[in-house]
């Protein structure tokens, strides 16, 4: 049983969203890849220290969906035993006045990983290709246009472009980039809006706008398929995980987290010879305390 799922997933060449799926249909049954996600998450946790001891790398993970996919809970699941101290998550809510001061890469910039960290981008700069595609009224914030007549065609591949410089920079001076878009089916999501509703205890993460969203799904899934074919690259590509079962997407996810700092040749420091010796000092002094 092929149980490698990095492969799977990535986006390479052209991108129909039609094409994928949003169940894992394979032979991997849950509570085998509860129990894989516990072990993965020990060798997660040793990558983390290895990067953050390197300190000349960084990751930066991207997770994108519609409402509901459970970014949130991926978050808290597959980085619940990573030490915080090298792990930062941010999550991008609306722009804030300060924030479209600037332009709309600014803010996404300024939350970056550091050398040594993993970064989580729970929402990102897509937002600005994807909700903003859906309402392009909202661009107006940035107070650059003064139409929505001005967000044709040659906009939006501005737009990409922008993107894809912005990652590729990133990649050339020592950040890895995986991008991770949550495929959730309307099905399923009508399934979560329901439980929201219907326990007392989830009726905080129900909201009534996500309804009028909702009914936009056929847009929103227009905005991504044209997001992810442009701008997945052998620099910061794009995965599209199965997510109506979500232990799978955990699962999935965390394969290619790990995956990805695997790649990045990560390496302990070495002492030097009279480093090393001073450890050999210190430790003769304490034996003979």
């Amino acid at each position: 049983m092929d149980l490698d799922f990095t492969d799977n997933f990535i986006v390479k060449g052209k991108f129909d969203i039609k094409d994928t799926k949003t169940e894992y249909e394979g032979k991997l049954k849950k509570k085998e890849g509860k129990k894989m996600l516990e072990d993965e998450k020990e060798k997660l946790r040793a990558l983390q220290e290895k990067l953050y001891a390197d300190g000349s790398k960084s990751l930066l993970i991207v997770l994108q969906a519609m409402d509901a996919a459970g970014k949130d809970s991926l978050i808290e699941h597959v980085f619940g035993g990573v030490n915080p101290q090298g792990c930062d998550v941010h999550s991008f809510k609306t722009p804030n006045d300060k924030e479209y001061d600037h332009d709309f890469l600014w803010r996404h910039y300024i939350a970056l990983p550091a050398k040594g960290k993993i970064g989580i981008f729970n929402r990102s700069h897509y937002e600005s290709v994807l909700v903003c595609k859906v309402h392009p009224e909202y661009n107006l914030s940035e107070k650059v246009w003064d139409s929505v007549d001005d967000f044709d065609n040659e906009f939006w591949e501005n737009r990409y472009e922008s993107i894809r410089n912005f990652e590729k920079h990133l990649s050339e001076n020592g950040t890895t980039i995986i991008k991770i878009f949550l495929n959730v089916s309307q099905k399923e999501q009508k399934k979560r809006f329901l439980d929201r509703i219907e326990e007392p205890d989830k009726n905080w993460k129900f909201a009534a706008g996500d309804l009028s969203e909702r009914a936009l799904w056929g847009k929103y899934m227009d905005a991504y398929e044209e997001a992810i074919d442009e701008t997945s690259k052998d620099y910061a590509p794009w995965f599209v995980i199965p997510a109506d079962h979500k232990w799978f997407a955990r699962v999935a996810a965390i394969q290619i987290i790990i995956d990805a700092l695997e790649g990045m040749d990560l390496k302990f420091p070495t002492l030097s010879e009279k480093a090393t010796e001073g450890l050999e000092d210190a430790k003769n002094q304490l034996e003979n305390e």
